[in-house]
Protein backbone atom coordinates (compact mmCIF):
# COMPACT_ATOMS: atom_id res chain seq x y z
CA UNK A 1 0.00 0.00 0.00
CA UNK A 2 1.38 3.39 -1.03
CA UNK A 3 0.19 6.98 -0.68
CA UNK A 4 0.97 10.52 0.39
CA UNK A 5 0.29 10.48 4.14
CA UNK A 6 0.11 7.57 6.57
CA UNK A 7 -1.41 7.97 10.02
CA UNK A 8 -0.86 5.63 12.94
CA UNK A 9 -1.95 5.92 16.55
CA UNK A 10 0.65 5.14 19.23
CA UNK A 11 -1.31 5.34 22.53
CA UNK A 12 1.73 5.03 24.81
CA UNK A 13 1.24 6.15 28.41
CA UNK A 14 2.45 3.51 30.87
CA UNK A 15 6.05 4.71 31.20
CA UNK A 16 5.16 8.37 31.68
CA UNK A 17 6.92 10.16 34.53
CA UNK A 18 3.53 11.28 35.82
CA UNK A 19 0.18 9.48 35.45
CA UNK A 20 -1.47 10.31 32.14
CA UNK A 21 -4.40 9.24 29.99
CA UNK A 22 -2.53 10.08 26.80
CA UNK A 23 -3.70 6.73 25.41
CA UNK A 24 -7.11 8.37 24.86
CA UNK A 25 -5.65 11.00 22.56
CA UNK A 26 -5.26 9.31 19.14
CA UNK A 27 -8.98 8.55 18.90
CA UNK A 28 -9.85 12.03 20.20
CA UNK A 29 -7.72 13.62 17.46
CA UNK A 30 -9.42 11.51 14.81
CA UNK A 31 -12.83 12.60 16.11
CA UNK A 32 -11.75 16.26 16.06
CA UNK A 33 -10.57 16.02 12.45
CA UNK A 34 -14.20 15.61 11.41
CA UNK A 35 -14.82 19.22 12.49
CA UNK A 36 -12.58 20.69 9.81
CA UNK A 37 -12.72 21.18 6.05
CA UNK A 38 -9.97 19.86 3.78
CA UNK A 39 -9.15 23.09 1.95
CA UNK A 40 -6.29 25.40 2.95
CA UNK A 41 -7.35 28.73 1.47
CA UNK A 42 -4.02 30.45 2.17
CA UNK A 43 -2.06 27.89 0.14
CA UNK A 44 -4.65 26.59 -2.31
CA UNK A 45 -3.97 23.03 -1.17
CA UNK A 46 -7.01 20.75 -0.98
CA UNK A 47 -6.19 17.75 1.18
CA UNK A 48 -8.95 15.87 -0.58
CA UNK A 49 -6.55 15.55 -3.50
CA UNK A 50 -3.95 13.69 -1.38
CA UNK A 51 -4.10 10.02 -0.48
CA UNK A 52 -4.29 9.11 3.22
CA UNK A 53 -4.06 5.73 4.92
CA UNK A 54 -4.95 5.34 8.60
CA UNK A 55 -3.42 2.18 10.04
CA UNK A 56 -5.31 2.48 13.32
CA UNK A 57 -3.61 2.17 16.69
CA UNK A 58 -0.69 -0.01 17.70
CA UNK A 59 -1.84 -2.24 20.51
CA UNK A 60 -0.05 -1.82 23.86
CA UNK A 61 2.94 0.20 22.55
CA UNK A 62 4.75 0.69 25.88
CA UNK A 63 8.07 -0.78 27.02
CA UNK A 64 10.35 -2.97 24.91
CA UNK A 65 7.69 -5.42 23.74
CA UNK A 66 5.48 -2.51 22.73
CA UNK A 67 8.32 -0.74 20.94
CA UNK A 68 8.82 -3.86 18.86
CA UNK A 69 5.18 -3.67 17.80
CA UNK A 70 5.62 0.02 16.93
CA UNK A 71 8.76 -0.68 14.91
CA UNK A 72 6.97 -3.42 13.00
CA UNK A 73 4.05 -1.07 12.29
CA UNK A 74 6.19 1.71 10.80
CA UNK A 75 9.18 -0.06 9.28
CA UNK A 76 8.03 0.34 5.68
CA UNK A 77 6.57 3.85 5.99
CA UNK A 78 9.56 5.53 4.33
CA UNK A 79 9.29 3.32 1.30
CA UNK A 80 5.55 3.70 0.79
CA UNK A 81 4.51 7.16 2.02
CA UNK A 82 5.80 10.69 1.70
CA UNK A 83 5.06 11.39 5.38
CA UNK A 84 4.13 9.30 8.39
CA UNK A 85 2.15 11.10 11.11
CA UNK A 86 2.15 9.33 14.48
CA UNK A 87 -0.55 10.32 16.96
CA UNK A 88 0.62 9.98 20.57
CA UNK A 89 0.49 9.05 23.27
CA UNK A 90 3.29 10.37 25.42
CA UNK A 91 6.69 11.47 24.16
CA UNK A 92 8.23 8.02 24.52
CA UNK A 93 6.92 7.28 21.01
CA UNK A 94 9.60 9.50 19.45
CA UNK A 95 12.11 6.77 20.27
CA UNK A 96 10.04 3.85 19.03
CA UNK A 97 8.70 5.46 15.84
CA UNK A 98 11.98 7.02 14.71
CA UNK A 99 13.85 3.84 15.58
CA UNK A 100 11.37 1.85 13.51
CA UNK A 101 11.68 4.11 10.48
CA UNK A 102 15.50 4.10 10.37
CA UNK A 103 17.41 0.96 11.26
CA UNK A 104 20.58 3.06 10.90
CA UNK A 105 20.06 6.22 12.92
CA UNK A 106 23.40 7.65 11.80
CA UNK A 107 21.71 8.52 8.50
CA UNK A 108 18.87 10.54 10.04
CA UNK A 109 18.26 13.87 11.75
CA UNK A 110 15.79 14.92 14.44
CA UNK A 111 13.98 18.22 15.05
CA UNK A 112 11.95 18.62 18.23
CA UNK A 113 9.59 21.39 19.24
CA UNK A 114 9.45 20.85 22.96
CA UNK A 115 9.82 22.67 26.25
CA UNK A 116 12.08 19.84 27.45
CA UNK A 117 15.34 18.22 26.35
CA UNK A 118 14.09 14.64 26.99
CA UNK A 119 17.61 13.39 27.75
CA UNK A 120 16.88 11.67 31.05
CA UNK A 121 18.28 8.24 31.82
CA UNK A 122 15.89 5.31 31.84
CA UNK A 123 12.83 4.46 29.78
CA UNK A 124 10.11 7.09 29.98
CA UNK A 125 8.54 10.04 28.18
CA UNK A 126 11.47 12.08 29.50
CA UNK A 127 14.15 9.98 27.81
CA UNK A 128 13.45 9.45 24.07
CA UNK A 129 16.15 11.80 22.76
CA UNK A 130 18.80 10.27 25.01
CA UNK A 131 17.68 6.75 24.03
CA UNK A 132 18.00 7.68 20.35
CA UNK A 133 21.49 9.06 20.92
CA UNK A 134 22.43 5.84 22.73
CA UNK A 135 21.09 3.92 19.72
CA UNK A 136 23.32 5.80 17.28
CA UNK A 137 21.67 9.13 16.47
CA UNK A 138 24.31 11.86 16.45
CA UNK A 139 23.64 14.81 18.71
CA UNK A 140 25.05 17.02 15.95
CA UNK A 141 22.03 15.99 13.84
CA UNK A 142 19.49 17.09 16.47
CA UNK A 143 17.85 20.51 16.81
CA UNK A 144 15.59 21.33 19.76
CA UNK A 145 13.30 24.34 19.43
CA UNK A 146 11.31 26.01 22.21
CA UNK A 147 13.27 24.74 25.23
CA UNK A 148 11.77 26.71 28.09
CA UNK A 149 13.24 28.25 31.22
CA UNK A 150 12.52 26.39 34.46
CA UNK A 151 11.50 23.24 32.56
CA UNK A 152 14.87 21.44 32.63
CA UNK A 153 17.58 20.84 35.20
CA UNK A 154 21.08 22.21 34.74
CA UNK A 155 22.29 18.58 34.47
CA UNK A 156 20.10 17.84 31.44
CA UNK A 157 20.87 21.16 29.80
CA UNK A 158 24.58 20.37 30.12
CA UNK A 159 24.02 16.84 28.79
CA UNK A 160 22.27 18.22 25.69
CA UNK A 161 25.10 20.70 25.10
CA UNK A 162 27.80 18.08 25.59
CA UNK A 163 26.01 15.78 23.12
CA UNK A 164 26.28 18.47 20.46
CA UNK A 165 22.55 19.19 20.22
CA UNK A 166 21.62 22.57 18.72
CA UNK A 167 19.24 24.25 21.19
CA UNK A 168 16.95 27.15 20.31
CA UNK A 169 15.55 28.46 23.58
CA UNK A 170 12.06 29.84 23.93
CA UNK A 171 13.49 33.31 24.42
CA UNK A 172 15.09 33.22 20.97
CA UNK A 173 11.67 32.68 19.39
CA UNK A 174 10.56 36.05 20.74
CA UNK A 175 13.23 37.66 18.58
CA UNK A 176 13.41 35.48 15.46
CA UNK A 177 10.61 34.47 13.09
CA UNK A 178 9.64 30.80 13.36
CA UNK A 179 10.26 30.27 9.64
CA UNK A 180 13.82 31.51 10.01
CA UNK A 181 14.45 29.16 12.93
CA UNK A 182 12.89 26.20 11.09
CA UNK A 183 14.95 26.87 7.96
CA UNK A 184 18.14 26.73 10.01
CA UNK A 185 16.98 23.58 11.82
CA UNK A 186 16.26 21.81 8.54
CA UNK A 187 19.74 22.61 7.25
CA UNK A 188 21.38 21.27 10.41
CA UNK A 189 19.27 18.12 10.83
CA UNK A 190 19.15 17.44 7.09
CA UNK A 191 22.71 18.37 6.19
CA UNK A 192 24.01 16.33 3.28
CA UNK A 193 20.52 15.21 2.32
CA UNK A 194 19.79 13.32 5.54
CA UNK A 195 16.15 12.39 6.10
CA UNK A 196 14.50 13.99 9.12
CA UNK A 197 12.07 13.02 11.85
CA UNK A 198 10.06 15.71 13.68
CA UNK A 199 8.68 15.56 17.22
CA UNK A 200 5.90 18.03 17.96
CA UNK A 201 5.56 17.88 21.74
CA UNK A 202 2.56 20.12 22.25
CA UNK A 203 3.71 21.15 25.74
CA UNK A 204 5.99 23.57 23.87
CA UNK A 205 2.86 25.73 23.64
CA UNK A 206 1.55 28.26 26.12
CA UNK A 207 -0.65 26.65 28.73
CA UNK A 208 -3.61 28.81 27.67
CA UNK A 209 -3.76 26.96 24.34
CA UNK A 210 -2.59 23.55 25.58
CA UNK A 211 -4.23 22.89 28.96
CA UNK A 212 -4.34 19.14 28.20
CA UNK A 213 -0.53 18.98 28.20
CA UNK A 214 0.43 18.29 31.83
CA UNK A 215 3.85 19.93 31.44
CA UNK A 216 2.87 23.00 29.38
CA UNK A 217 3.94 26.31 30.91
CA UNK A 218 2.62 29.86 30.82
CA UNK A 219 4.81 31.65 28.30
CA UNK A 220 5.20 28.85 25.77
CA UNK A 221 4.83 29.40 22.04
CA UNK A 222 1.48 30.17 20.44
CA UNK A 223 -0.79 27.73 18.65
CA UNK A 224 -0.19 29.69 15.46
CA UNK A 225 3.58 29.31 15.79
CA UNK A 226 3.29 25.55 16.20
CA UNK A 227 0.85 25.25 13.30
CA UNK A 228 3.18 27.26 11.07
CA UNK A 229 6.12 25.10 12.12
CA UNK A 230 4.24 21.89 11.31
CA UNK A 231 3.38 23.10 7.82
CA UNK A 232 6.81 24.47 7.02
CA UNK A 233 8.62 21.40 8.31
CA UNK A 234 6.42 18.97 6.39
CA UNK A 235 6.85 20.97 3.17
CA UNK A 236 10.49 19.81 3.10
CA UNK A 237 10.80 16.47 1.32
CA UNK A 238 13.55 15.39 3.74
CA UNK A 239 10.96 15.22 6.54
CA UNK A 240 9.61 11.66 6.44
CA UNK A 241 8.05 11.21 9.89
CA UNK A 242 6.34 13.45 12.43
CA UNK A 243 4.71 12.79 15.78
CA UNK A 244 2.25 14.75 17.93
CA UNK A 245 2.70 13.97 21.63
CA UNK A 246 2.13 14.72 25.31
CA UNK A 247 -1.60 15.51 25.18
CA UNK A 248 -3.85 13.94 27.81
CA UNK A 249 -7.31 14.14 26.25
CA UNK A 250 -8.98 13.67 29.64
CA UNK A 251 -7.53 16.98 30.87
CA UNK A 252 -8.64 19.20 28.00
CA UNK A 253 -10.76 22.32 28.37
CA UNK A 254 -14.48 21.96 27.62
CA UNK A 255 -13.93 23.51 24.18
CA UNK A 256 -11.30 20.83 23.39
CA UNK A 257 -8.77 23.48 22.41
CA UNK A 258 -5.74 21.20 22.80
CA UNK A 259 -7.23 18.30 20.86
CA UNK A 260 -8.42 20.67 18.13
CA UNK A 261 -4.91 22.10 17.92
CA UNK A 262 -3.53 18.57 17.50
CA UNK A 263 -6.03 17.89 14.70
CA UNK A 264 -4.96 21.11 13.00
CA UNK A 265 -1.33 20.01 13.28
CA UNK A 266 -2.26 16.90 11.29
CA UNK A 267 -3.91 19.11 8.66
CA UNK A 268 -1.01 21.58 8.57
CA UNK A 269 1.53 18.79 8.16
CA UNK A 270 -0.52 17.26 5.35
CA UNK A 271 -0.74 20.69 3.74
CA UNK A 272 3.05 20.82 3.85
CA UNK A 273 3.15 17.56 1.90
CA UNK A 274 0.78 19.10 -0.64
CA UNK A 275 3.18 22.02 -1.06
CA UNK A 276 6.21 19.85 -1.90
Amino acid sequence: MKGDVAIVGIPAHKSSLSPTSAHLTPSAIRDALARFATFSSSTGVDLGELTFTDFGDVNDPDFESGRTRVRNAVDDARQNFRLLIALGGDNSITHSVMGGMWSDLTSAGLITLDAHHDVRDGDSNGSPVWQLIQAGLSGANIVQIGINDFANSKEYSTRAKDAGITVVNRDVLRKRPMEDVISEALEIAGDGGREIYVDLDVDVCDRSVAPACPASLPGGISAEELRAAARFLASDSRVRGLDITEIDASLDAPDQRTIRLAALLVLEAATGVGLR
